[in-house]
């Protein structure tokens, strides 16, 4: 195999939405209920629903198309973008310059979790527009261009029998996944281990879906020191995976529902042997506290039977597939966010398997095989195998510029071609 020979399915991206997305989604009369962007004082475009900002749709999240030396948490505006964060053309560019087949694309302005719409006062108003969010996200970014992208829901956590509605409403439509908060109770929220999500669950189970917890939601479990420098907010997430998989391995969510399929994103892969060596030894150890798992079964069994880890870039981990378990295992690009490799992301991947020694059939396992099986997605129902490898798909991305530019540079250049004018 070659780099070019390469398939890659990327099942951590990110959009950031445009301001115009509700204007077909929304019948007339909730028009002007809309969440909107609103250019505030300081020039930043942020989100505004029910009357409260929401979220600022950048900083880290959307910094793909600017010099590290600018990349930060300061909020700018749709027209300081790289298009491809926000316009789907742009975006499918974007893919094609950097070998991608498909892309599964978390939410920013609704939060992993619908957080806009869970904290918002009028809940009626929030399932409208939640369920406009998903008709947007199918009908329309993704349906712009079939098979390019892996549909991805979410679901108003504040009734889980709404959330279990809205499951099987957009499942109908061919959603795969739904977004969900990696540890809920850290938020407020009842707990994996509560039962509360159960209806949930089985909804995921009865509509072969998958439930997809992102880093990023569970920082209230832990306390960080009070002098704690930024670099805790990019480093530490990825290591609080592990609580999201003790809850759902030793608490009654996978003996509950032993279809489940969990995919764990952007958690990374190089924790896992231990985790893994780990729970197995305290089972083994600890007979006295009476778990079960089946019978001959370790935990180490069952975490591999319900989980897919996603990683970005882990060489560590990529050395130790063998103990992780290289049919679990799948890789992410996270465009645009900070952590992306775009628009080299072939060349990163293909060194660490180099490095890692990985063969031909396990290089495509992990690049798409595993996710494909996981989501339960045909890569190829629009576009053959020859036509979706690294080589194909960049030689159709010839005129796609790839420089990074700063903010003001893009400001000037997207304003004077109306692109990030809403």
């Amino acid at each position: 195999m070659r780099k070019e020979d390469l398939i890659l399915v990327s099942i951590d991206d990110h959009v950031i939405e445009p301001p115009d997305m509700y204007k077909n989604h929304v019948p007339a009369k909730w028009l002007d209920d809309v969440p909107k962007v609103v250019r505030n004082s300081a020039g930043v475009d942020e989100w505004v629903f029910q009357g409260q900002s929401t979220s600022t749709p950048f900083g880290m999240a959307a910094t793909v198309g600017w010099p590290r030396e600018e990349w930060g948490f300061n909020p700018g505006a749709f027209s300081e973008l790289r298009p491809g964060c926000f316009d789907v053309h742009g975006r499918v560019d974007d893919m094609n310059v950097n070998g991608i087949l498909a892309s599964m694309c978390f939410p920013t302005m609704a939060g992993f979790n619908a957080r806009t719409f869970s904290e918002a006062i009028d809940k009626d108003l929030s399932l409208v527009m939640l369920r406009a969010y998903n008709d947007w996200h199918i009908d329309e970014w993704c349906a712009a261009y079939p098979g390019r992208f892996i549909p991805l829901g979410i679901v108003p956590m504040w009734d889980v029998d709404l959330a279990v509605a809205e499951i099987r409403r957009i499942a109908r439509k061919g959603c795969r996944s739904i977004s969900f908060l990696e540890a809920p109770h850290s938020q407020g929220w009842p707990s994996f281990l509560s039962g509360h999500w159960d209806p949930m669950l089985q909804a995921l189970v009865d509509e072969n879906m998958v439930l997809s917890l992102h880093i990023g939601g569970a920082w209230d479990i832990v306390k960080l020191a009070p002098e704690a420098p930024v670099d805790h907010m990019i480093v530490v997430p990825s290591q609080l995976t592990m609580l999201t998989a003790q809850d759902l391995l030793f608490g009654p969510t996978l003996r509950r529902f032993p279809d489940l399929r969990v995919a764990l994103s952007e958690g990374g892969i190089g924790w896992i042997p231990f985790y893994l060596d780990r729970v197995d030894r305290h089972f083994q150890n600890q007979p006295w506290i009476g778990n079960s798992f089946g019978a001959g079964k370790l935990p180490s069994d069952v975490f591999r039977e319900h989980f897919l880890a996603c990683y970005i870039t882990d060489p560590s981990g990529l050395k130790m597939r063998d103990t992780i378990g290289v049919d679990m295992i799948a890789w992410e690009c996270d465009y645009p966010h900070t952590d992306t490799t775009w628009p080299d992301s072939p060349e990163f991947a293909w060194n660490e398997f180099q490095q890692a020694g990985c063969r031909d059939d396990e290089i495509n396992r992990i690049t798409w095989q595993n996710a494909c099986r996981f989501f339960d997605w045909d890569p190829f129902a629009h576009r053959s195998r020859e036509d979706s490898t690294v080589g194909a798909l960049r030689a159709l991305a010839a005129g796609v510029d790839t420089t990074r530019m700063p903010r003001e540079q893009w400001r000037l250049r997207n304003e004077a071609a109306g692109i990030g004018v809403f």
